[in-house]
């Protein structure tokens, strides 16, 4: 009887995890599918795309309209877009493809900065009908090689997934044809120099953010431990400091540092010449709200002032939980400088600044020529929506979709219910930017 029961027992224990391997050998089939699916749609994708933005660029070369080639460039900065996007989507983390993504880079930062600008007043140069030329000639290597991997992929039944698992693991497997494929695609654009862009091209690159211009000498350890303790005025009881950057003139120190008392620990960057604070982190728990978020501002205030720091403005607040963001801008002869921008934290328990960022201050910390604006503001309302409500006016420097600056009056107005900045270029008069403020957020209760 007993025996009865037992095999009866294991009997359905067997058929229950054989059906359970059953489906999820099921389920993992489905993902790997899915995943496969997903590759091979990305991969034929980026192969059209690169086909479009050849034909595209070739079609730039015959036209002679201004009115055609502005629209037919910023075409092929949407192809350059959605190609990065394909790109991004293959299995090709442990294959170096940066150089290739960088031409992509490279393409779409040429066809943007040229589409946006007056065409009409600022032709193509012969340089820049070069480089077009070039581009033409590099997309066409790029498609081929694309497809022919494309070609090897469909006629073999190759799989995305099995270049997945040989990157990972490293092993030679029977056939690369796909790794070895895209390898020949990144060699080749190796070749494709920034040279290649012309001598525009340096005002294109995007700013790398580093410190090299600041002013004074590269501090030592010891120095670097007296500026955080300065900075982070808690009960340090031990401090950590590594170096980063050797031998560069922007390289910075990190610092760790444990407050005993409290049972807090404290990070922060600073730069090794000069010795500027980069940014603070204070890594503790937030009690209930105990102080507005004005006098928290006014706790933000009173520390940068301490820390020295001049000239600037408090720009924007706002409270998420019991903890006060607040963004300063650098302000001259009543003109902001959005660039040279100071982000920080204050915990609204104690007023306790938890939170500083002033890597974009010390980036666009330098010595500027003001240029004397080209329209007077009466001139630049005109420019506005004549729904818009203007509440504040002022000169500001800001950086474009370029990532110039520029100096723009900036205006602050209202339509209806919603609040906008707009900025109007204080030389062209044209619309730099528009940014709709938030509104605030509304609050929902529990029915």
């Amino acid at each position: 009887m007993f025996r009865g029961i037992l095999i009866t027992v294991l009997a359905v224990a067997v058929v229950s995890t054989s059906y359970w391997g059953y489906k999820e050998h099921q389920e993992k089939n489905a993902i790997l599918i899915k995943a496969e699916n997903n590759y091979q749609r990305a991969f034929h994708d980026l192969t059209y795309q690169i086909d479009q933005l050849h034909d595209k660029i070739g079609a730039t070369l015959a036209m002679n309209s201004r009115q055609s080639l502005s629209p037919a460039l910023a075409e092929v900065w949407r192809i350059t877009s959605e190609a990065h996007s394909d790109v991004g989507q293959l299995p090709l983390t442990l294959l170096p493809f940066n150089k290739t993504e960088e031409f992509l880079s490279n393409i779409g930062s040429f066809s943007y900065k040229t589409a946006v600008r007056d065409l009409t007043k600022n032709p193509l140069t012969k340089e820049e009908y070069s480089t077009l030329k070039k581009l033409y000639s590099d997309a066409a290597e790029i498609q081929n090689e694309l497809r022919n991997v494309q070609h090897l992929i469909l006629k073999n039944n190759l799989r995305w997934m099995d270049v997945e698992l040989a990157l990972a693991s490293g092993q030679k497997q029977m056939d690369n044809t796909i790794i070895d494929g895209l390898k020949t695609i990144e060699k080749n654009a190796e070749g494709y120099s920034e040279s290649d862009f012309g001598p525009t091209f340096t005002s294109l690159q995007k700013s790398k953010k580093s410190f090299e211009h600041l002013k004074g000498k590269t501090i030592s350890r010891q120095e670097v431990q007296k500026i955080a303790r300065q900075f982070a005025p808690n009960n340090i009881q031990r401090m950590d400091v590594t170096e980063n950057g050797e031998g560069s003139s922007f390289g910075f120190y990190s610092i760790t540092m444990h407050d005993k008392e409290n049972q807090h620990d404290l990070y922060m960057d600073i730069t090794k010449k000069g010795g500027f604070p980069i940014y603070l982190l204070h890594n503790r728990e937030i009690a209930n709200q105990k102080i507005s978020l004005n006098e928290a501002s006014n706790k933000a205030v009173q520390f940068l002032k301490e820390q020295g720091f001049e000239n600037l403005e408090l720009y924007e607040s706002a409270q998420y939980d019991n903890v006060g963001i607040f963004t300063f801008v650098r302000s001259i002869d009543n003109v902001r400088f959005y660039p040279n921008s100071i982000h920080m934290k204050v915990a609204l328990d104690n007023g306790e600044v938890i939170g500083y960022s002033g890597r974009d201050y010390l980036v666009a910390l330098k010595e500027r020529d003001i240029p004397k604006p080209g329209i007077v503001m009466e001139q630049a309302k005109k420019q506005l929506n004549p729904n818009v409500q203007i509440q504040e006016d002022r000169l500001a420097v800001i950086t474009n979709d370029l990532g110039e600056e520029v100096l723009c009056y900036e205006f602050l107005g209202t339509i209806d219910n919603d609040t906008y900045r707009i900025f109007i270029n204080a030389k062209s008069g044209t619309e730099e930017k528009i940014e709709k403020l938030k509104n605030p957020e509304p609050i929902f209760r529990d029915i």
